[in-house]
């Protein structure tokens, strides 16, 4: 349990880097305390009416009361002790009647009407203090998932939906469970270079991808600000890597920056290619001319990276993704979702205005989902980016 020392307002951060309410409702939801108490007990309530039901129907020589050891059991699962205990008295009450109906309270040796009385009540005791446990664990887990969102934010620093000419809606999801938190990263700054768009995909899941994607991150934002140019930054970037990330270990990686109006400089690390979509819905990959290694292979490679210039503008539409998304396979066939070939109907006119592209992006999020049918096994993440200049 919490013990409360002082007000705080819904705005200020506690320790774990969020809000109060937001760590409030994230118990709320945990233990299904955010469904109103009528559907909480439902279940509970429908045993309490099939019992009594099945007990006056099969008449007199049939005692079914007993039965009713289902309601505490059922009653745990979703309530409070205090409902459940009131929810317990109805189902003793129910108990007491039927036993009047089937006058098995009016018998000489009404000993068993007592065990069942007693074994009602010792079970719904011992039921309200399973359900407090389970609150304390569901306390638990809200508190483990509010610091899994607070690091998401502390390491993401997620942009707004408008950095610098660039107008963003994004869709990201961890595979990992209980967490917020995955390999996939991203970062849109406004520097005195231009617009620089970072987009990875770090080999791998769990704590180690996520520390590999803080330093990515990490290097992208101090080497987006001094670099003047992509391959710079690049370079930056790999030399972190190189130095804080075990051998073998690599990222994926795509840099674009926007500087002039209608066109972008792309650079790309084994990444996922990007797609434009222009204001015809029709859908162009990117490929680069010369692909390159991702970020910690470089040593193995020979030669450098190079960026390439592509147009970009007013009503087109930027797809950016991770492996994520194109290789979750169809929940029967199997088959990789065709991103290239369906994103194009999905985004068309997203380019109008910030609700029009925040649709598209919910229009490919739920197309993918259908795909795969309603669960992806791999951390995701999709980006859509227009202009506004």
């Amino acid at each position: 349990m919490f013990l409360i020392r002082r007000a705080q307002s819904p705005s200020v951060p506690t320790d774990s880097g969020l809000p109060p309410v937001r760590r409030r409702d994230a118990l709320l939801v945990a233990d299904l305390q955010d469904i109103p108490f009528r559907r909480r007990a439902s279940p509970a309530l429908l045993a309490v009416l099939v019992v009594s039901l099945a007990d006056l129907l099969t008449g007199k020589d049939r005692y079914l009361a007993p039965l009713m050891t289902v309601v505490p059991v059922i009653a745990a699962l979703t309530l409070r002790p205090g409902e459940l205990l009131a929810v317990c008295v109805l189902g003793l009450a129910a108990v007491f009647g039927l036993s009047h109906y089937d006058e098995v309270d009016n018998i000489n040796d009404a000993r068993f009407v007592y065990g069942a009385m007693v074994s009602y009540v010792v079970l719904s005791l011992f039921s309200a203090w399973v359900a407090k446990i389970r609150m304390r664990r569901a306390a638990a887990f809200a508190a483990v998932s509010s610091v899994a969102e607070a690091a998401q934010r502390a390491l993401l620093r997620l942009p707004g939906p408008v950095v610098g000419p660039l107008r963003l809606a994004v869709r990201y999801v961890s595979a990992a469970d209980a967490s917020k938190i995955g390999g996939d990263l991203y970062s849109v700054l406004e520097t005195p270079h231009g617009t620089r768009v970072a987009v990875g995909d770090v080999r791998g899941k769990g704590l180690g991808a996520v520390q590999t994607a803080a330093i990515v991150l990490g290097a992208f934002r101090e080497a987006a600000y001094d670099e003047p140019g992509l391959r710079g930054v690049a370079a930056r970037i790999e030399a972190s890597v190189e130095r804080h990330v075990p051998d073998g270990e690599f990222t994926t990686a795509l840099f674009a920056e926007f500087r002039a109006p209608g066109e972008m400089e792309l650079l790309q690390y084994g990444h996922v290619p990007p797609i434009r979509v222009d204001g015809e819905g029709r859908a162009h990959v990117l490929d680069a001319p010369e692909p390159w290694v991702p970020l910690g292979l470089g040593r193995l490679a020979t030669g450098e990276p190079s960026s390439w210039g592509q147009e970009f503008g007013a009503e087109d539409v930027l797809v950016l993704c991770t492996d994520g998304v194109i290789e979750a396979r169809h929940r029967r066939s199997g088959e990789f979702y065709p991103l290239a070939e369906r994103v194009g109907p999905l985004v068309r006119g997203a380019a109008r205005s910030a609700g029009e592209l925040e649709a598209a992006v919910g229009r490919v999020y739920a197309d993918l989902l259908a795909h795969t049918g309603g669960e992806l096994r791999d951390d995701a993440l999709l980006l859509l980016i227009t202009r506004t200049d």
